[in-house]
């Protein structure tokens, strides 16, 4: 009984493995910091070990949890490689990047995003004048390709039925950001949790970042923050801003929910 025992433990040990090897390979052959999945597999086959615990030691920590991030991702509409170059832009946006002329600021969001710059295209077929423009065009979310054309089946409240976008998203999204498409989605319930939106509801995607008016005196400061609410960037434009009600229409759209945690703090004066 303890060979048999054991030959079952050995056997249930190897199938833990192989899955977590797949899994691991799987990421491999998409990783951003390392464009050679040989490599990375290379890496993974010569490091680790599997116990007696079925857990597997030496396995490069970035990759093992990365893996795991994709792998139980509750959004599988992300285009995750995408989502890490929009923030690696935003990151490379001062705040007094964010604080000049309102339209070069909208452009830069635009850029950061990975969209390109259409006031002038069809509505529908690629046009991002209203991005970042209005209230609720605010969340940049990045889906993937298989999920750009999903529509709006009555889930996401206050949406149009249907709502196909997946034309626009195509035209406007900037190619070398990564696979998948980008767009400014509607932000009307992400202050439920978990987020009613267009992003998490209809592309089943997380969002890149989400901008929020300050409800200071003015509504005249504004916040990127991610997906679970932390700040990423923030910026005070000048110019033309969009109209005062529009601003305080934002807030209201996030107010009470993680979303607001950061502009609350800078509208009472802690951060």
């Amino acid at each position: 009984m303890r060979i048999l025992h054991h030959k079952f433990s050995s056997i249930a040990l190897l199938t833990v493995f192989a899955s977590q090897l797949h899994q691991a390979l799987a990421f491999g052959s998409t990783a951003k910091y390392n464009k050679d999945s040989s490599g990375c597999r290379r890496d993974f086959l010569n490091s680790a070990i599997i116990t007696t615990t079925g857990v597997i030691v030496g396995m490069p920590k970035n990759v093992y949890a990365k893996t795991m991030v994709d792998t139980n991702n509750d959004y599988p509409g992300t285009a995750v490689e995408r989502l890490e170059n929009v923030r690696a832009r935003v990151a490379t946006l001062s705040e007094e990047d964010l604080s000049g002329d309102w339209e070069d600021v909208r452009r830069k969001l635009l850029w950061a995003g990975g969209l390109k710059d259409l006031p002038d295209a069809i509505p529908g077929q690629g046009y991002t004048g209203h991005s970042f423009n209005d209230y609720n065009h605010v969340d940049l979310t990045t889906m993937t390709d298989g999920t750009s054309n999903n529509r709006n089946n009555g889930e996401v409240k206050e949406i149009a039925i249907g709502n196909f976008l997946g034309d626009g998203i195509r035209k406007a999204s900037i190619p070398e950001l990564g696979s998948g498409g980008s767009w400014s989605t509607c932000a009307i319930g992400c202050n439920l949790d978990p987020p009613q939106d267009v992003a998490h509801i209809q592309f089943k995607s997380k969002i890149a970042f989400k901008l929020v008016w300050v409800p200071n005196a003015n509504f005249d400061k504004f916040v990127l923050v991610d997906d679970d609410g932390k700040e990423l960037a923030r910026g005070s434009p000048t110019g033309q801003l969009p109209n005062i009600r529009q601003r305080q229409m934002n807030y209201e759209l996030v107010r009470g929910s993680k979303y607001a945690r950061v502009v609350d703090q800078i509208a009472f004066g802690s951060s």
